[in-house]
């Protein structure tokens, strides 16, 4: 019988000297959450939470009653514990500070609750992805530039999928490890030591139904993949971001959504999905750029600002780089 390791026991014995403390039990924090959200959307159909909650978040999205319940979740679970100076929602439209009289910590927590959730009432896997950074200035409570620090400032971040299983993969800057919940114990169990992206890929994942909406590289970007010079790869597509990151960290391959001639900017949230999922690939081997940059040093201006998103192996964004390039060139 294999060596059974808890993620307590993991994050205990192989976090570095910085991680200790608060850090360690931020990342417990985080664990909770995610059982008491996986628990929740097993039973959705048998709760009645499946379907709309009948109100519109930031992003002019209709709120699913999920998407509002993770998001408390994660909010009450952090909002008094001592760890955090700051907290900042895709669901919610300013930052969120820490109520008085509870003590401010010294990191800060940005997350999307619950990502894909368009996807709950037809049963698709959906997920959610956080970040997070340390605060600037100690000695204040919690400002917005705590929050709107750039991706490579990040010193943790990770995803939970609800699936099949629910999995928790996340990264402290030391490689990336993944954990399967056990539903008999109730804990998440090491399962993915180390995860690294496999070369040769196996998937690129792409809405196709856009093409006529894109810019002339990612049409030809895309024309590329599915030509005799590329590896060759099947297309698969999900329509869930956390769902198709995770095929592709474990088979390689390439998931993008890019701008589109009359939105520039794109549909991903840089500081909520973009950032926290390009210190992960950056773990794994590979690489997340907006086209023309990496998404690491990508300059975060505002809490819901989005960006075109290119993620997975190496060699495949580099390539989507090099049509931006020869077209901006003409």
């Amino acid at each position: 019988m294999s060596k059974i390791v808890t993620i307590e026991r993991f994050i205990f014995e192989h976090q570095p000297d910085y991680a200790r403390g608060e850090f360690t039990n931020l990342l417990y924090d985080i664990a909770l959450s995610a059982k008491i959200i996986s628990q929740k959307t097993n039973r959705a159909g048998l709760t009645e939470i499946l379907g709309q909650a009948g109100s519109v978040n930031i992003q002019g999205e209709d709120q699913q009653k999920l998407d509002v319940y993770a998001d408390e979740i994660i909010f009450k679970l952090n909002d008094h514990t001592g760890r955090l100076c700051v907290m900042a929602s895709e669901e919610r439209e300013d930052i969120i500070g820490i109520p008085e009289p509870y003590k401010k910590g010294s990191y800060v927590l940005v997350y999307d609750p619950l990502d894909g959730s368009s996807n709950i009432d037809v049963n698709v896997s959906i997920g959610t992805i956080f970040g997070i950074y340390r605060c600037r200035e100690y000695d204040k409570r919690g400002r917005i530039e705590d929050i709107l620090q750039p991706a490579r400032r990040l010193v943790g971040a990770g995803y939970v999928l609800y699936g099949s299983s629910t999995m928790l993969v996340y990264t402290t800057g030391t490689g990336v490890h993944g954990f399967t919940l056990n539903p008999e114990l109730g804990e998440f169990l090491l399962s993915h030591e180390n995860m690294v992206l496999p070369d040769p890929p196996s998937y690129f994942s792409v809405n196709h139904a856009y093409y006529s909406k894109w810019e002339k590289p990612v049409q030809a970007y895309t024309d590329w993949l599915q030509g005799p010079e590329s590896p060759k790869m099947s297309s698969r597509y999900i329509g869930s971001l956390v769902a198709d990151f995770h095929r592709n960290l474990l088979r390689g391959g390439v998931f993008y959504y890019p701008g589109e001639i009359n939105k520039p900017e794109g549909k991903i949230r840089l500081l909520y999905e973009a950032g926290p999922l390009a210190l992960l690939i950056d773990q794994a081997g590979g690489y997340a750029s907006n086209g023309c940059k990496p998404i690491l040093d990508v300059e975060i201006e505002s809490l819901h600002q989005r960006t075109p998103f290119f993620i997975g192996n190496r060699s495949l964004v580099h390539q989507a780089e090099m049509f931006f390039q020869q077209y901006s060139g003409k």
